[in-house]
């Protein structure tokens, strides 16, 4: 009975160890959510079922594979004091559950890509945060092929989106 109940201790620190990294990349969306200095784009996992059910063909099949299974989209930008916004929201992430995928830093801009993985291809959560010029963290949930996300990128004109390409170009 006491291994019984230390197991389930266990478990029930793991699972709210894993809540509590989805509620603080959460928190720091919402608390930015109204802040003026934001362009903030959420996309609730309805509408990405929409999406693909109801214009199929004006995409191409990567695409519509995507989207169909991606479970959220958020999107915080700023140009305004974006050293502080960066250094905050990199000491949010869990590096326990998230692993780095790429770093890029290009003439005062840093860009990390973090992963939580599923395994081999598929990723259950991809990460993005810029700092330089401008701010931005970007989140996507879902069901996500990195071999296929950078194609995303081109269909959507989002601020923020340009930097997927970046995947495609350290996977050639």
């Amino acid at each position: 009975m006491k291994k019984l109940s230390i197991i389930l201790t266990m478990m029930v620190f793991a699972v709210a160890s894993s809540f509590g990294q989805a509620d603080a990349i959460e928190k720091y969306f919402n608390k930015y959510m109204d802040d003026e200095n934001f362009t903030v784009v959420y996309v609730s996992p309805k509408m990405f079922e929409y999406v693909a059910k109801i214009a199929p063909e004006d995409m191409d099949k990567d695409t519509r594979d995507v989207i169909k299974d991606l479970k959220g989209l958020r999107i915080l930008t700023t140009e305004y004091n974006t050293a502080a916004f960066y250094k905050e929201a990199k000491s949010l992430i869990n590096r326990d559950e998230y692993e780095v995928l790429m770093t890029v830093r290009d003439e005062g801009t840093n860009v990390e890509f973090l992963v939580k993985d599923q395994g081999g291809d598929i990723i259950n959560e991809l990460l993005l945060l810029v700092g330089g010029d401008e701010f931005v963290m970007m989140s996507f949930v879902g069901k996500i092929d990195l071999n296929k996300i950078s194609k995303l990128a081109n269909s959507i004109d989002i601020d923020g989106m340009e930097h997927l390409d970046k995947i495609k170009e350290d996977k050639n």
